[in-house]
C-alpha cells in the first residue's frame, strides 16, 4: 500500500492509467517463482517511469517490476497460475491477480478501467485503494473526534492527579483515565492506517496526529502500574497485561466501567477507594531514572508514604543518594502546591 500511496512513482502511472480509462495488471516481484508462471511478452529490465508504464498498459499483458517498484522487469506477459487456486474474482484480470497473490509471496495490483478503480491483492487479502480526498476527509474527522477525546482524557488525568494527592482516589476516577486514553490509541491506530494510503499527503495529518496522542500510552501504562490489583502482576510487570484485556474489549464492553476495572483485577464498583503506588507521580520529577522509582515505590509501596518520607529516609533507598533524595522531595512538593493551586482555580 505505501507503494502506491500518492507521491509515489507508481502511483502516478497507476493514475495515469486511470486517466486513460485503460486497465491492467502489475505483480511487483521478479523472482524465479513469478518468472515461472510467465510466458509470451518481452524483456525489458528498464527503470520505472510513469510515463512507461501506462505506455506498456496499452497491452492486454501483465507488466513485472522489480520488488522495489524500481524497474520494470517484463511486459505484455501471459500470467499462467493454477486453475485450482481459489479466488472469488469473476473478471479475468482479477482472477489471475487473486491466484497469482495467494500462490505466491508477492503484491499485485490491478486497475479497472470499467470501475475506475485500483485494487491491491497480497496473499488472500484484497485491498481497494480508497481515492485520496475521501481518506482526507475521513482522517479529519477522526481527528476531530480525538481532539475531543483528548480533552476529556486531559482533563480527567488532571483530577486523578489532584484526588491523589488528596488520597481520596476512587476506583471511578482511574477508570474515566483508561476509557478515553483505550479510545485514542483505537482512532489513532485507525489514522495510522489512512496515513499508510495517503503517503505525501498526509504528512500535515501526521503531524496532527503526533501531537493528539504524545504522552497518552505512557500515562496509561503509569496508571496501571498504580492500581493494576497484584493478582494482576502489579506495578509495570501488569501493564502490558492489562492494555492487551482492554484492546480485546468491545467498544460497549469499554464503556462499562465494570469490565474495564475487571481487566485492571478489581471487581468492586466505582466508588472503590484505591491508594495509587506513586509511578506516574514520581515520572513527573525530573532525572530520576525507571529503576530508582521501582526501588523507591517498592520501599515506601504507596503515594501517601512517599509524600511524607522525609530526606533521610529517601537516602535508605539504593540509588538515592543526598542529592537525587532532595530532588525527589522538591518534585514531590512541586506538585503538591500545583495540586492545591489547580484545586482552588
Amino acid at each position: 500500500m505505501r507503494l502506491v500511496a500518492p507521491g509515489q512513482p507508481l502511483r502516478e502511472g497507476l493514475d495515469r492509467i486511470l486517466q486513460a480509462k485503460r486497465g491492467c495488471l502489475i505483480v511487483i516481484g521478479d523472482s524465479p517463482s513469478v518468472l515461472s508462471l510467465c510466458t509470451g511478452g518481452f524483456l525489458l529490465d528498464a527503470e520505472f517511469t510513469p510515463q512507461r508504464l501506462s505506455e506498456l498498459a496499452k497491452m492486454d499483458g501483465a507488466i513485472i517490476l522489480a520488488p522495489d517498484g524500481s524497474r520494470i522487469a517484463r511486459a505484455n506477459v501471459h500470467l499462467t497460475p493454477r486453475a485450482s487456486v481459489p479466488t472469488q474474482e469473476t473478471g479475468t484480470r482479477h482472477r489471475t491477480a487473486e491466484r497469482v497473490a495467494r500462490s505466491l509471496d508477492v503484491p499485485v495490483v490491478t486497475v479497472s478501467a470499467a470501475m475506475s478503480t485500483i485494487a491491491v491483492f497480497a496473499g488472500a487479502t484484497k485491498s481497494t485503494v480508497v481515492p485520496t480526498a475521501r481518506l482526507v476527509d475521513r482522517a479529519n474527522q477522526a481527528l476531530a473526534t480525538l481532539q475531543r477525546f483528548r480533552t476529556r482524557f486531559d482533563s480527567a488525568a488532571s483530577l486523578l492527579s489532584t484526588v491523589e494527592i488528596e488520597d481520596a482516589v476512587s476506583l471511578g476516577d482511574v477508570v474515566a483515565v483508561l476509557q478515553p486514553a483505550e479510545i485514542l490509541r483505537r482512532i489513532a491506530d485507525e489514522v495510522a492506517d489512512d496515513l499508510v494510503e495517503l503517503g505525501a499527503e498526509g504528512r500535515l495529518i501526521e503531524l496532527q496526529l503526533d501531537e493528539l496522542v504524545e504522552g497518552v500510552s505512557e500515562t496509561a501504562q503509569l496508571i496501571i502500574a498504580d492500581y493494576a490489583s497484584p493478582r494482576s502482576g502489579g506495578g509495570r510487570a501488569a501493564a502490558a497485561a492489562v492494555l492487551d484485556r482492554l484492546d480485546q474489549l468491545g467498544t460497549d464492553e469499554l464503556h462499562d466501567s465494570a469490565t474495564v476495572a475487571a481487566a485492571l483485577g478489581i471487581s468492586a464498583g466505582g466508588d472503590l477507594q484505591l491508594s495509587p503506588r506513586g509511578f506516574r507521580m514520581l515520572a513527573k520529577v525530573p532525572k530520576v531514572p525507571a529503576a530508582v522509582v521501582d526501588r523507591l515505590v517498592g520501599r515506601f509501596g504507596s503515594l501517601a508514604a512517599l509524600l511524607s518520607a522525609s530526606i533521610s529516609d529517601l537516602e535508605e533507598v539504593e540509588g538515592v543518594g543526598e542529592a537525587r533524595a532532595r530532588v525527589v522531595r522538591a518534585g514531590l512538593s512541586r506538585l503538591v502546591e500545583a495540586s492545591v493551586l489547580q484545586r482552588f482555580d
